[in-house]
């Protein structure tokens, strides 16, 4: 049987014998809107536990709309579209708008990939500004979570007298479902608070996991830190395979999330009957797998459909390679994975991008890794082969596979990679 991997832009074809498959783990097919822009207008007009924007914008000087980085399949310009022209009938001026992008510690979107990001016109009318978490001069201090977390804003938006979160609701390795709340916690958050947000005392949680918000430590902390920074609307979509928008949800900065958190969960979650002895899966094509650091989301994804000592077999373009200078540097020198988690449970050591590995950790805690990425060659790549390996090719790990579980071995397959959930009945 051939089965079509999301890669890149485009569709990885492998073979997969049919008595070596156990399953193939994809979400719930749904329908893309017919008009989404219009979708838009109306949902703004009618939110859900929120008066409209025209009543809640009346008489603001100062608006900020936080948008997305490149890093997500957001349909920002869409959703820009459509606000934007909310707002100007409503007669609020193209110069009291700003546009942030909540770039959370990714580098900033500069050039043509903010041209394709926002839109030309939208760019040349409009101010776009990248927030950027190393500059503390940038943000303002707002006090502290109950747990202890200093809440560090970017002060655009602090200062902002009408405040608006748009985004994408897809499922989240850490957060249980992004969107919401999370384009300020982390999106425009000071670097400070991410070894509070991001550190072991919240990522070990069982509940900071896929597809769960009760009781998840993570979502707990960034929707306290949203509510703090006073946010007045949100406009959130959900998608399909295709990238078109599914779903919106526009309105109150929890309820809206929430209405969209219930139907993404709904149309993610696969039921599977028993875990395999290798999982197939993928960094989710472009843009979430550009680089390997992302690519982890995937991998974490998997953990479920896989047995303990079993194989996770990633396919992932990584474009863009490994990630930020401090991930490459964590991921080639920790080639002990229990000292490592020693080391970041020290209240006096921490690196950026340190939870990124932290969560690989788990993933190889249950399962070899092995990854595919056509920009990633096996004879450059410094990772320990303690942490994954690189093959040549998908086939090339799946025959590995069956030298360690025999040719009988089971394969499931996500496609989708880190967009399907899977639930064990």
């Amino acid at each position: 049987m051939i089965v079509e991997l999301e890669y890149g832009e485009d569709k990885l074809k492998v073979e997969i014998n049919e008595k070596n498959l156990l399953h193939i783990i994809t979400s719930k097919p749904l329908k893309a809107l017919e008009n989404p822009r219009q979708s838009l207008i109306q949902n703004m007009r009618n939110p859900i536990a929120s008066l409209p924007i025209p009543a809640k914008v009346k008489g603001k000087k100062r608006i900020c709309i936080v948008i997305s980085d490149s890093t997500r399949a957001v349909p920002t310009k869409l959703i820009l579209e459509a606000l934007l022209a909310e707002l100007a009938i409503n007669g609020i001026p193209k110069e009291s708008i700003t546009i942030l992008i909540a770039t959370g510690l990714h580098r900033p979107n500069l050039g043509d990939e903010l041209v394709r990001l926002v839109g030309r016109d939208i760019l040349d009318h409009y101010s776009v500004v990248n927030h950027n978490a190393r500059d503390r001069q940038s943000c303002e201090f707002l006090g502290k979570t109950k747990r202890g977390t200093p809440i560090i804003i970017n002060k655009i938006f602090v200062e902002s007298d009408f405040k608006i979160l748009t985004g994408l609701i897809e499922p989240h390795f850490m957060a249980g479902f992004s969107g919401g709340r999370k384009a300020v916690c982390p999106g425009i958050s000071y670097m400070e608070m991410f070894k509070h947000f991001h550190g072991p005392d919240i990522l070990e949680s069982p509940q900071s996991a896929y597809g769960v918000l009760e009781g998840n430590p993570f979502h707990e902390e960034s929707t306290e830190i949203a509510k703090k920074s006073k946010v007045d609307f949100i406009v959130n979509v959900t998608i399909n395979k295709n990238k078109e928008v599914t779903g919106i949800f526009c309105g109150d900065l929890e309820e809206a999330f929430y209405a969209g958190a219930k139907f993404c969960m709904d149309a993610s979650c696969c039921q599977i009957r028993q875990e395999a002895d290798i999982v197939l899966t993928t960094g989710g094509g472009l843009p979430i797998d550009a680089t390997l650091y992302q690519t982890v989301k995937g991998m974490v994804g998997a953990m479920p459909a896989v047995k303990k000592g079993g194989m996770i077999i990633i396919a992932s373009q990584c474009n863009e390679k490994i990630g930020s200078p401090e991930f490459v540097e964590i991921i080639e020198h920790e080639a002990d994975h229990d000292e490592f988690m020693n080391k970041i449970k020290r209240k006096d050591y921490f690196k950026i991008d340190q939870w990124e590995f932290e969560e690989l950790v788990k993933a190889r805690k249950k399962a070899e890794i092995y990854l595919y990425s056509g920009c990633i060659l096996a004879s450059s790549f410094k990772i320990p082969p303690t942490t994954l390996k690189v093959v040549n090719s998908v086939e090339e790990a799946i025959e590995i596979g069956f030298g360690k579980y025999g040719r009988n071995a089971k394969i499931s397959v996500i496609p989708e990679g880190p967009y399907a959930i899977p639930v064990k009945v």
